[in-house]
């Protein structure tokens, strides 16, 4: 069992995405060790540690994701000792006694990159100085050479601009732009906007930004671990009542900040009206992104239609080397992507929908059109052909799609430092 190389990855957080994580790691065998911040203690010993990694209610067991029906007993070894685990030939170490970066072990443990999953540090602009280390670049105060967040960064003081260490990247959309002399801090943005950026990008490459005329998206996303079992009282700053509802039993309107995050990593999209709406519906994982895209029709060319978009995707999936887009043309259901190894997206071609039809235009209307231009033209109403275009993309929202990728964008920024 050939493990790459001898690093050591931090991991700050064991919640959903931390624990996949680890999960995907283990798996891949590209470090040797990882080390897993937890900040507390978790149950009365290593033993309960190992039972939550082990089983997912989600993703069934770790054994038999590693091996399928051919999976070993005692997969786990435990060390009390050294508060470690050795798992399928992969040393896994916690530590339970920091939840600020700053004080976090990184440099005692040999860490040079981390993973920050916890959701909490979000902030690049924030000094390790502030909130007693309790913000992202603690972890380079720590020791750590780069740190990788699993979220969108999230500014406070809106008067501060991103600083120019830190960029946001999708894998297979401008992952190329990070660049290890330049860049500590990187986002890798949300498991929405890792999907809608895969929708997206393939159209504007065929049809070019000036033909897009407007977009919009909605996703309908599972649960998450932000939301209540059972309705509860808000909390005396609560904004979004409905966070406190039940999400067993209700559809629950929220908010996404995919259109804003998006134009970090497609930056023609700056140009482009997009608005993005999310709605969490009662799903452990798997989503789904429906995005409309209004497209302006070449009077000297045949109308687009449904054949045209979905080629169009099916020839972008054929040449993606990482088979990070997936064309499919099966009835899909939101069980069939879960787990779906690298995906990003799967198109379903099946569902993608076009109706053309003509935009009439008030000249007068028009901004920056001046006066003496408009006296010249005898006609102040013009209409123009547009084809309004529905597109249907899955996506699993833990797993399959964004913590697969969230280790892809790891293991390259390793690749980098070597």
């Amino acid at each position: 069992m050939n493990i790459k190389t001898d690093e050591t990855l931090g991991i700050n957080g064991f919640g959903r995405i931390g624990k996949l994580t680890v999960w995907h790691h283990i798996a891949r065998k590209y470090f040797k060790k990882l080390i897993v911040n937890i900040g507390r203690n978790a149950g009365k010993s290593l033993a309960d540690i190992a039972h939550y990694l082990e089983r997912d209610s989600t993703y069934g067991s770790l054994a038999a994701y590693l091996y399928g029906f051919k999976a070993p007993d005692n997969l786990i070894q435990i060390d009390p000792a050294k508060n470690t685990f050795i798992v399928d030939g992969v040393e896994i170490q916690f530590l339970q006694t920091h939840r600020s970066p700053a004080n976090i072990e990184w440099y005692e443990h040999d860490v040079k990159i981390v993973v920050d999953t916890t959701g909490q540090f979000l902030d690049p602009t924030q000094s390790a100085d502030q909130s007693k280390g309790a913000v992202l670049r603690g972890h380079i105060d720590a020791g750590a050479t780069k740190v990788i967040v699993s979220a969108p960064f999230k500014i406070k003081d809106k008067s501060k601009s991103m600083p120019d260490d830190c960029i946001t990247t999708v894998m297979g959309i401008n992952d190329n732009d990070y660049d290890p002399r330049r860049h500590t801090i990187i986002s890798n943005a949300s498991c929405t906007t890792t999907c809608l950026a895969h929708m997206i990008k393939p159209l504007i490459d065929y049809f070019g930004a000036k033909k897009i005329l407007t977009a919009s998206m909605a996703t309908i996303h599972a649960a998450t671990g932000s939301q209540q079992v059972l309705d509860r009282l808000p909390k005396s700053d609560a904004k979004d009542l409905r966070k406190n509802r039940s999400v067993f039993n209700n559809i629950i309107l929220t908010s996404t900040g995919a259109a804003q995050t998006l134009s970090l990593v497609i930056p023609e999209m700056k140009h482009i009206g997009f608005i993005a709406e999310s709605v969490r519906i009662p799903n452990v994982t798997g989503s789904l992104i429906i995005l409309l895209v209004n497209l302006q029709e070449d009077i000297s060319g045949s109308s687009i239609r449904r054949e045209l978009i979905n080629s169009v995707y099916q020839q972008a999936a054929q040449n993606d080397p990482n088979k990070y887009l997936q064309y499919s043309e099966k009835q899909n259901v939101s069980m069939d992507i879960v787990g779906f190894p690298q995906a990003a997206t799967v198109i379903e071609g099946h569902e993608t929908h076009t109706r053309t039809a003509e935009v009439s235009i008030d000249l007068m209307q028009v901004i920056g059109l001046g006066q003496n231009i408009l006296d010249q033209i005898e006609q102040k109403m013009i209409r123009i052909p547009l084809t309004q275009t529905i597109v249907y993309g899955w996506y699993d929202n833990e797993l399959g799609s964004y913590v697969n990728l969230l280790g892809d964008r790891t293991v390259t920024i390793a690749e980098s430092l070597a």
